[in-house]
């Protein structure tokens, strides 16, 4: 049939009986409103004198707006339009007399009209269809551009892919291999919605034509296949029935796109398959899947080109930012690298700073009560702070390697020349006794001199306890305190007591640079050496403010350049408050200071348990120095003791 006809049971069609039959018209009774459809093919009303008493304007328009026409037959005794059609809604009116000529002539211009208005209405859908698929391949390239995690990437590409289509499951191939290298392909990502439940496995295949994701990577051409089961005899590709088979499930139809980057080489492939009827449909009975699925269409083979484009330009893009990331890991690693070969008494400082940092960071973002209940941390702001970690010290790079590495009070060179000057003393006290007891046996043999050399043994041994005291006292003083304690009024006694050089010059038993070194009360850097280390913080800060950073990691200066700084602004190296220091670097503060503390691979200082630290920095906080909620939610969840994560 060419043509609809629709009229009610009672419209007389016999003056026009041959020519429905040689126009190959079907006619439609209408029973009621609900057979006012218009289908596939023009389709015209045809309404006697009676017809507008059972059918409402609207439901005429409507049928008129879906891409119906209408054609009014006139009374014998009017030959005027029935009132309730509106002119606008009529293609023809037929007035009496109703002749077979005028009738016919008025059901052509009906069909012309249906026709036209059919075209129309295909018109709109396709473009309204157009429409949707430009606005959801926009939605699609946007969401594809601002995903950033790889792998998250990789799900969205074959789920977008799936809704777009009408696919049940798909597969996601990669291309593995560098340039002039044998590459294969890794099937890395599968998605069934009827088969939820299957464990995923990674495996590689070889890019050749002996599979259907091989064939198109090796050929860079789409494959487009009704079923799977049923392959031309003359194609090298095969299907592997083994899933479908242990899972009982059936491949049918399938869609396989290669994705090229910039170049047209292929990085990867976009498999398909099984395109439904209805994306929601579940398939679980061999009926289901002889029901549901149904080839896919040359329009969606285009969809998913256009996709699988733009999927290749955000692997491309994604990879991309990895290798960027990996190129910054590995420029971090090695700058900590250098500090650590500077210093090796510090190794893993900066790696345990960097982890406790991000972990306070990640507990305090968990928080939902106090002043950091707002405060927020993205993946990339984490990334930031870590690196900022990492880096905090590598200013050291720019500090001399006698300060930088200085573990006790004093050189070692100045300590064997103290221990030089003991043993000279010590000789000259023995030599001083020996001398004595020669003298007092020449001027007085033997008479007396047993109760002399008693009395001058007793000199001697005492001197010779002194000596010894001397030597035990700088080898403690020596050593580094971590508080600001001790008391050194024995040892500057020793300043004042001298002794006669081999040129007869009195000497005293210590230097003023060595007092002044052996009475440092906190650490082992005098004032001058001490603002020299101190010096690093500067030294990083130009060196970070050197790298163009990129605009997710610019504050990585900012946050290093204050680990230093205390909140009463007694802190270095700018003395600045509270309010000037960023919460992410008093996070870096609390971290550097517990690990400068309990770290057990310094010589300088001993490693102090985590109680006895965490009581330091406390008595630090009551002083305004450290951030009391944030050293709070350091202690409370023992951020120090898990890595970040």
């Amino acid at each position: 049939m060419n043509y609809r006809l629709l009229c009610h049971p009672d419209c007389d069609l016999s003056s026009i009986g041959n020519a429905i039959t040689a126009e190959r018209i079907e006619v439609v009774t209408l029973e009621g409103p609900a057979d006012l459809t218009v289908g596939d093919r023009p389709s015209v009303l045809l309404l006697d004198s009676q017809g507008p008493e059972s059918l409402t304007e609207d439901e005429l328009r409507r049928f008129v707006n879906d891409g119906g026409a209408i054609v009014s037959l006139g009374a014998d005794d009017d030959d005027d339009v029935p009132g309730t059609v509106p002119d606008s809604l009529l293609s023809g009116f037929v007035s009496a007399p109703l002749t077979t000529r005028k009738i016919l002539i008025a059901l052509r211009a009906g069909y012309r009209d249906a026709a036209g208005r059919a075209e129309t209405q295909r018109l709109r859908r396709e473009t309204a269809t157009r429409t949707r698929e430009l606005s959801e391949m926009t939605a699609i390239g946007m969401a594809l551009a601002t995903e950033r995690d790889y792998h998250a990437l990789l799900e969205l590409i074959l789920s977008q892919a799936r809704q777009l289509t009408g696919a049940d499951a798909g597969s996601l191939y990669l291309v593995e291999g560098e340039e002039g290298e044998e590459r294969q392909l890794r099937f890395k990502l599968a998605q069934n919605d009827s088969r939820p439940e299957i464990p995923f496995v990674e495996f590689t295949i070889a890019i050749d034509p002996t599979s259907i994701a091989g064939y198109v990577a090796s050929t860079n051409e789409p494959l487009v296949i009704d079923d799977a089961y049923f392959l031309p005899p003359d194609v090298e590709y095969s299907i592997n029935r083994s899933f479908d088979e242990k899972h009982g499930y059936r491949t049918r139809s399938m869609l396989t796109i290669p994705m090229t980057d910039h170049h047209g080489q292929v990085i990867g492939i976009l498999q398909l398959i099984n395109r439904k009827r209805h994306f929601d449909r579940m398939l679980e009975t061999p009926e289901d899947f002889e029901r549901e699925i149904t080839p896919f269409s040359p329009r969606t083979v285009e969809l998913v080109r256009a996709l699988a484009g733009q999927a290749a330009v955000s692997i491309e893009n994604s990879q991309l930012y990895e290798d960027i990331e990996r190129l910054f890991e590995g420029f971090v690693t090695a700058a900590v690298t250098a500090i650590e070969q500077r210093d090796p008494t510090t190794f893993g400082h900066s790696g345990r700073v960097a982890t406790m940092t991000v972990t306070l960071a990640q507990e305090t973002d968990r928080i939902r009560a106090g002043p950091y209940r707002s405060l927020t941390f993205t993946r990339e702001q984490l990334r930031e702070l870590r690196y900022a970690g990492l880096l905090h010290d590598f200013g050291k790079v720019g500090v001399r390697e006698q300060v930088l590495v200085k573990a006790k009070k004093l050189y070692e060179t100045d300590l064997a020349l103290i221990k030089q000057r003991f043993a000279f003393i010590y000789r000259t006290a023995e030599r001083d006794f020996h001398s004595q007891r020669a003298e007092y046996l020449e001027a007085h043999g033997p008479e007396g001199y047993e109760a002399y050399l008693e009395r001058l043994t007793a000199e001697y041994n005492a001197r010779i306890e002194r000596l010894d005291q001397f030597l035990q006292l700088v080898v403690e003083s020596n050593e580094p305190t971590v508080l600001p304690e001790g008391n050194f009024d024995h040892l500057l006694r020793y300043a004042d007591e001298y002794y006669t050089d081999l040129e007869g010059n009195p000497q005293p038993y210590l230097s003023q640079d060595e007092v002044r070194y052996l009475t440092i009360r906190k650490g082992s850097l005098d004032e001058s050496k001490r603002q020299e280390i101190e010096s690093h913080v500067n030294h990083t800060y130009r060196f970070l403010q050197e790298i163009p950073w990129t605009r997710a990691l610019r504050d990585i200066p900012r946050i290093a350049y204050g680990h230093h700084e205390k909140l009463n602004g007694r802190g270095y190296p700018r003395g600045v408050h509270d309010e000037e220091i960023p919460p992410q670097t008093r996070m870096m503060t609390i971290a550097d200071i517990f690990d400068a503390l309990t770290a057990s691979d310094r010589p300088y200082k001993r490693a102090l348990p985590p109680e006895r630290a965490l009581g330091i920095m406390d008595e630090e906080v009551r002083a305004g120095m450290l951030d009391p909620d944030l050293f709070e939610v350091f202690t409370a969840t023992r951020a120090y003791e898990r890595p970040a994560g």
